[in-house]
């Protein structure tokens, strides 16, 4: 497998010169600096180069295995961990107050896209602390907190999430874990499926975030409540106490990201697992939607780390690989596959789109920022409402990308790609779940389409579009941009009218409901493009002003024109296409419906 490499110029680029900093301009990061950013980034680099992408292949093979009730991880992976936790990485985003350090959200984030392509199985363990951190700080007791966040931010603990059972897959008001009052305390039974790392050998103990009910909760989701299950239960001196009635009963055998244990955890096989609430009493789903949020923002990051460990890997393959001639026009010489330039298209396509998603995910994690810590309410508020448009595009068209991105690259080494030796088939069975957990994609979609477009009639949405158009303006300006300018007005115009079809439709309680769910899907990809295309016709303005001036970099300036002429000229018109489909109705799943 070709070594990986931190795309660190790039990151530096999107959060410099792109966004401008903008974050650093909040009250809450006035003391942090550019400087001191960029040296984060570049032992960030250091960490997952030399220490976790080495253990990413072997990780694959060597798998986890469960020993009676422990999961031993790959060799080298608490190691990997233990290097993680000592280096203060966990806790870069969070909050001073609960023993972070306070860093950008943009940062954070960029953080965990490269702890994910160097090592996307190790990667998932902190990312669902992440969560549980943002949880418990959120909505927990100051008991609670105080027991539990400075190990949790630290990282010498690890969190889970625990929502799915055998009956109750996406629709979570089938929850039957049971969780009975006790004096201080709940004791739970039942049992969870699919739990991410719920068990392993790289952390002292776990913290596990468990939807349950209480005896006397009504059915459906008012019925749910949040509880904070410790793998150990926790003195009141922090010490360790005895273990919980808490085990793994198996672990999962799957097509990707071997390295990472998925459990079936069983709870109260001795009498009850104990566990302690957390936030109201059934408002549970509301509170683990803080979770979910937090982690379907990363799993998009997942997908655009692998999807940039694709790339490079295609890259320096077919740069080695000597097949056939180049062009007459150019010398009729042997040459390697990347002088032919339908392996171009195959490897521009992949940086491209990869640069593409990289730079909506940032610009989401910006916003963020901007939600969480802007003095003036209205900005925060009207932050708040983008990001939660963008979170939905960012974790479905990211990961359904990283997986044609991660294909393609299979494709790009030919014979060679289909073996385990290269390591490219390893990179698409690993990303190939990232479409499916934390709410398949139909479900983004539908949160999109369903619930946060109807939500506000369109109005945060709108107001990026018109953010878009400025961008579009710009283009327009310019001789040398404005081809990119009159492909994006385009993609910005289908974007417009295929919002006005769902909302209207949204409205028609009779057939509605139907269309939305067959447009949600098409919508959230026409989204996705022209969200993606506006973020390198913004690149493309960058590096032309770049190049103007007299940059030193100009190959790397070149290249990002180049990039943006792809995604724009390229790949959007693949994109717009999604509003014909969107136009073509309703009619052919209906009639399958009849005859199925």
């Amino acid at each position: 497998m070709i070594p990986y490499t931190a795309p660190v110029r790039d990151i530096n680029f999107l959060l410099g010169e792109l966004f401008e900093h903008a974050s650093l301009d909040l009250p809450a990061f006035s003391e942090t600096s550019p400087d001191l950013i960029e040296a984060v980034l570049d032992e960030a680099a250091r960490l997952t180069e030399e220490v976790w992408a080495p253990l990413n292949a072997s990780g694959d093979r060597e798998g986890c295995r469960l020993e009676g009730d422990q999961v031993i991880t790959p060799s080298g992976f608490p190691d990997a961990y233990q290097a993680y936790v000592e280096g203060g990485w966990n806790g870069i985003g969070v909050a001073e107050e609960w023993g972070g350090q306070g860093l950008p959200e943009v940062v954070a984030s960029a953080v965990q896209e490269m702890l994910h392509g160097a090592n996307m199985a190790l990667g998932l363990c902190p990312m669902l602390t992440a969560g549980a951190i943002e949880a418990l700080s959120q909505h927990g007791s100051d008991e609670l907190k105080s027991r539990y966040l400075e190990k949790l931010v630290s990282g010498e603990w690890t969190g889970t999430m625990n929502l799915t059972e055998s009956q109750a897959g996406s629709d979570l008001s089938q929850v039957r874990t049971r969780a009975a009052p006790g004096e201080d305390h709940y004791l739970l039974s039942g049992q969870k499926i699919y739990i991410t790392w719920g068990e392993h050998d790289a952390a002292e103990n776990i913290i596990h975030f468990v939807l349950a009910r209480t005896p006397d909760a009504p059915e459906g989701n008012k019925g749910i409540s949040l509880f904070l299950v410790p793998k150990f239960l926790v003195n009141e001196d922090g010490s360790l106490g005895e273990r919980n009635d808490v085990v793994c009963a198996s672990i999962e055998h799957k097509l990707g990201i071997n390295g990472s244990p998925t459990c079936t955890l069983s709870f109260g096989e001795k009498g009850g697992a104990v566990g302690y609430l957390v936030g109201e009493q059934g408002r549970g789903l509301n509170h683990m939607f803080t979770m979910m949020n937090e982690a379907r923002h990363k799993v998009g990051l997942e997908g655009v780390g692998v999807a940039e460990r694709a790339s490079q890997q295609a890259l320096a393959y077919a740069q080695e690989r000597m097949q056939g001639r180049s062009s007459k026009a150019r010398g009729g010489v042997p040459c390697a596959i990347a002088d032919h330039f339908d392996v171009r298209r195959m490897l521009l396509s992949m940086r491209a789109r990869t640069d593409a998603l990289r730079a909506l995910a940032l610009y989401c994690a910006a916003q963020m920022d901007q939600a969480r810590h802007d003095e003036d309410a209205a900005i925060r508020k009207a932050a708040q409402a983008r990001v939660d448009i963008l979170i939905p595009v960012v974790k479905a068209f990211s990961t359904d990308q990283a997986v044609e991105i991660t294909s393609l690259g299979i494709q790009v080494h030919g014979g060679m790609g289909y073996v385990e030796e290269t390591g490219a088939a390893q990179l698409l069975r690993d990303v190939r779940i990232a479409p499916i957990y934390e709410g398949t994609n139909g479900i983004q979609a539908l949160d999109l389409a369903g619930r946060k477009l109807q939500r506000d009639g369109g109005e945060a949405l709108n107001a990026l579009l018109e953010d878009m158009g400025e961008t579009a303006r710009q283009l327009q300006g310019g001789v040398k941009l404005r081809p990119l300018g009159d492909s994006l007005t385009l993609g910005i115009s289908d974007l417009q009218a295929a919002m006005k079809q769902v909302l209207e439709q949204g409205r028609d309680d009779t057939q509605g409901p139907d269309a939305v769910q067959a447009y949600a899907t098409p919508f959230l990809s026409l989204a996705g493009h022209v969200l993606c295309a506006w973020q390198m016709g913004h690149a493309a303005l960058v590096a032309q002003a770049a190049l103007d001036a007299g940059s030193n970099d100009q190959a790397f300036y070149r290249a990002k024109l180049a990039g943006a002429d792809f995604v724009l000229r390229h790949w959007l018109p693949i994109g717009r296409a999604q509003r014909a489909v969107i136009e073509a109705g309703t009619q052919s799943l209906g009639e399958f419906g009849v005859h199925v």
